[in-house]
């Protein structure tokens, strides 16, 4: 079937951050916005169409989530990710950034360390530092942009004050989709320093190569992981606020549901179970083709820049739809790099030194677009840096 992928669709005016915000953001004009991680296409046929539904009963009142919503949740799990999941284990709230936060409230107290391997999404750290407790960072290693913990490193940066990390899974920014094998030792490195993992899965279901869920690496662990997860990635329903948090313990999650409750964080909108029914129940042939459709853009983007762009270094990530492109063959001093990508090339880019430290000489591409968007991008690029 034809998704559309390919059809370019005129956000501005629709109060999108990405699109209307983007010239102000960046201190540009006519910039062509790459930057916030949300896709360029139209929801899945299954989702409009339920959406439709729920708008067309007219009403939009207080409401709660029907067993069907949790069901839809459990199978998914199940079929896309092999994890077994019980229905008590999950505690709606309005968005994984939001789940971080009362997460990491849940398991630290004030001053209290959480690692965070780096770099990474930038939210993490407000999660940490927001809640006066301690981020300590442990940078990844790199070699020829392939990423992987440094399992050193962070043995020598635990102290007796450390309670928890901070897991990226799939990885934002640098792509990487973590093996069995290197998860297992994760979490044999965080049983053996006792630390409850917050894992951020949600770009879990964008990935090609094959994702281990979390919850599957190891039953003690299981039992020390907050596993957050969402729709909204995958099928582009970010402003729909919906997120489906996962914790197998009952003594945690009961901590955790008590935060949710003292910030009345607990209800869902009138839209996000329609849209979830209609992600999970009918839109996994959309998301298989989006899946073929971004590898596709990513295939052209990093092919490109390796043949055109000397001065420019990506490596094809192995989930996300994001690019980690390394421009340190530019020579260009930070806000001398941000001014030129969008004085030379007008481009509204993710700048790397927002993810943390091993960030700094990087941007963040958005390919979640149409190749026709793909394409403009690389001609900016190509009259920005030339050969």
């Amino acid at each position: 079937m034809e998704y559309g992928f390919d059809k370019s669709i005129d956000r501005r005016g629709s109060c999108s951050v990405k699109w209307d915000a983007a010239d102000r953001a960046f201190q540009g004009q006519d910039l062509l916005p790459m930057w916030i991680a949300d896709m360029d296409f139209p929801a899945a046929p299954g989702i409009l169409k339920a959406l439709h539904q729920r708008v067309d009963q007219g009403v939009f009142g207080y409401g709660t989530l029907s067993q069907a919503y949790y069901e839809a949740v459990i199978r998914w799990m199940a079929r896309r990710h092999h994890t077994t999941v019980e229905r008590d284990w999950i505690v709606f709230t309005p968005g994984v950034v939001t789940a971080l936060n009362f997460a990491v409230q849940a398991v630290t107290q004030p001053g209290d360390e959480v690692l965070v391997p780096c770099p990474v999404y930038g939210p993490f750290y407000h999660a940490v530092e927001d809640w006066d407790r301690r981020m300590v960072p442990c940078p990844l290693k790199e070699e020829d942009l392939y990423y992987t913990f440094d399992f050193d490193a962070m043995e020598q940066r635990i102290t007796p004050a450390t309670r928890a990390l901070l897991l990226c899974s799939p990885h934002n920014p640098v792509g990487r989709v973590w093996s069995r094998a290197e998860l297992e030792q994760l979490a044999a490195f965080c049983l053996e320093h006792n630390l409850t993992v917050i894992a951020d899965e949600i770009h879990s279901d964008l990935v090609f190569r094959t994702h281990t869920n979390f919850l599957t690496v190891s039953p003690e662990m299981a039992k020390k992981t907050i596993l957050c997860t969402a729709p909204s990635k995958t099928f582009n329903l970010a402003g729909l606020q919906c997120s489906n948090i996962i914790i197998p313990n009952e003594e945690l999650r009961g901590r955790y549901r008590a935060l949710v409750a003292k910030h009345h964080a607990f209800s869902s909108n009138s839209f996000a179970q329609a849209a979830l029914l209609g992600a999970y129940n009918d839109s996994e042939d959309w998301l298989d083709a989006l899946i073929s459709y971004l590898e596709g853009n990513m295939d052209r983007f990093c092919s490109t820049i390796a043949a055109q762009f000397p001065k420019l270094k990506v490596r094809k990530p192995e989930g996300t739809y994001l690019a980690w492109v390394d421009c340190s063959g530019l020579g260009l001093a930070p806000e001398e790099r941000k001014r030129f990508f969008v004085e030379q090339c007008r481009l509204a880019l993710n700048d790397g030194a927002a993810f943390g430290a091993g960030g700094e000489h990087f941007v963040r591409i958005n390919l979640a677009c149409p190749r026709s968007t793909v394409e403009e991008c690389l001609r900016r690029l190509k009259a920005g840096c030339g050969s």
